[in-house]
């Protein structure tokens, strides 16, 4: 009766294109790990978006990356919160082969790197103060160098924590730490432990057992999504050190994907799903990210994130504590729909594919034209568009709030950390402007870099 309830007050609501979607299929189940960037989703299910569509959703936490992404490809979960590697790493075969594709971007930043209290009071001889004496921001990796060479000496591996492999947290960490002059590790066909020739040594560990493994002593440092850097400061384990942001302002995070064959055997389904997706990211970021500290109680709840709403408003609601005490502005710490966040640029899944070339995990070199097709074959903005026009015609939505003339291409952009500009037209300039990682033609053979 329930279900017949609710299914009558979402047929009441539903108008025009929506009414008319004739679903494919209504009842689906989603995945998503533990962060505060599966916001949309929960937001999504607890204003009633999904039931709007017509869609009876049930979300389940998965214990960890490659659960999900299995849950995905198996087919007993419908779409799931990813890291935006996982689509485009399963479609060329990385891994796991699958082809999962991606019409909704769900988030820009929002990720952290943290290190121990023991690295944090080694580095900070090494960092310039501002008058008030805390530490000016941006922090370098070349603060880390001194402490990995003390490490050293003192016959200690200098090991951090990422959440896997594809993840943007691994490549921002990679790449943060190249741009101080400390190399992360490369991958081959032969090792994939992505530690050939590090100087730190980067493991995968879930995300809400980071701060835990920190305070064990097993890892020294790692980069996560939050609340896990707002828990280290809660807890007094670590110091978050950089944020994503200041190491790519509105750089990509998460997606929403789901595998090829049900976008194609599910249009219809598809674009509900998107479209209660979309409106959710409007709530979250509507009149200057009022709606926040609701959002913050709903993901606080065991359902959902699970952690104190204190710790995840630290963070999800224009601030963030680097330190205790230590608290600054960060407006656009979360973003989930400002900037054109949801639109699936090419150039977006592009960037993740020239790191997993610098790093190893593509092996051979290709040409431009083979990373547009990649990532157009995974990213999906024609589906995001039609969702969009949809919304918009039937009021939900503001024609200007989305990129209608784009070619999917953000403009070029200087603004990383390391000041190398990025576009995504020209991959392989690109990935031949570092110093750390492969260039041009060469490979790993046999652990030693040829070409």
């Amino acid at each position: 009766m329930n279900r017949l309830f609710a299914a009558l007050i979402a047929t009441t609501a539903l108008t025009g294109t929506a009414c008319a979607q004739d679903l494919e299929i209504d009842e689906l189940t989603f995945g998503f790990i533990k962060l505060t960037d599966m916001a949309p989703l929960a937001i999504a299910y607890e204003r009633g978006y999904f039931e709007d569509e017509g869609l009876y959703v049930t979300l389940e936490a998965q214990a960890n990356w490659r659960v999900l992404l299995d849950g995905v490809i198996s087919g007993t979960l419908q779409g799931a919160h990813m890291l935006a590697g996982q689509p485009l790493a399963a479609t060329i075969g990385y891994g796991t082969e699958a082809h999962i594709v991606t019409p909704f971007s769900m988030d820009l930043n929002g990720n952290g790197i943290t290190v121990s209290n023991e690295v944090w009071e080694m580095m900070l001889p090494s960092l310039p103060l501002m008058e008030n004496g805390l530490p000016q921001h941006p922090i370098s990796a070349s603060a880390l160098v001194p402490v990995v060479e003390d490490f050293r000496d003192q016959g200690r591996r200098f090991d951090m924590g990422m959440v896997y492999p594809v993840s943007t947290h691994n490549y921002e960490l990679r790449y943060w730490l190249a741009a101080g002059g400390l190399n992360p590790g490369l991958y081959s066909p032969e090792d994939s432990s992505g530690q050939i020739g590090a100087d730190v040594f980067l493991s995968v560990t879930p995300p809400p057992q980071m701060p835990a493994t920190l305070e064990a002593g097993t890892i020294s440092g790692y980069c996560v999504g939050e609340p896990w850097n707002q828990a280290a400061v809660q807890r007094g384990i670590g110091v978050p050190v950089i944020t994503d942001y200041e190491i790519w302002p509105n750089n990509p995070e998460k997606v929403f994907g789901l595998r090829a064959d049900f976008v194609e055997d599910y249009p219809n389904t598809t674009r509900a799903i998107v479209r209660a997706l979309i409106r959710a990211a409007i709530w979250l970021d509507a009149d200057d990210n009022a709606n926040r500290m609701e959002a913050v109680e709903i993901l606080s709840r065991p359902t959902y994130v699970g952690a104190d709403a204190a710790v995840i408003a630290a963070s999800m609601t224009g601030t963030f504590e680097y330190a205790p005490g230590d608290v600054r502005d960060v407006p656009d710490f979360n973003v989930f729909f400002r900037y054109n966040a949801t639109y699936p640029y090419y150039s977006d899944a592009i960037w993740y594919l020239t790191q997993m070339r610098r790093w190893g995990q593509i092996a051979e070199a290709h040409p431009d034209q083979w990373y547009t097709d990649v990532a157009a074959s995974v990213y999906r903005p024609d589906i995001y568009l039609d969702a969009a026009r949809s919304l918009v015609d039937e009021g939900l939505a503001n024609a200007a709030d989305f990129p209608w003339d784009t070619d999917g291409f953000r403009e070029p952009v200087n603004t990383l950390i390391d000041a190398v500009p990025y576009d995504g037209r020209t991959p392989n300039a690109y990935i031949d402007s570092f110093s750390i990682g492969l260039t041009g033609e060469q490979q790993l053979v046999d652990g030693a870099v040829q070409g």
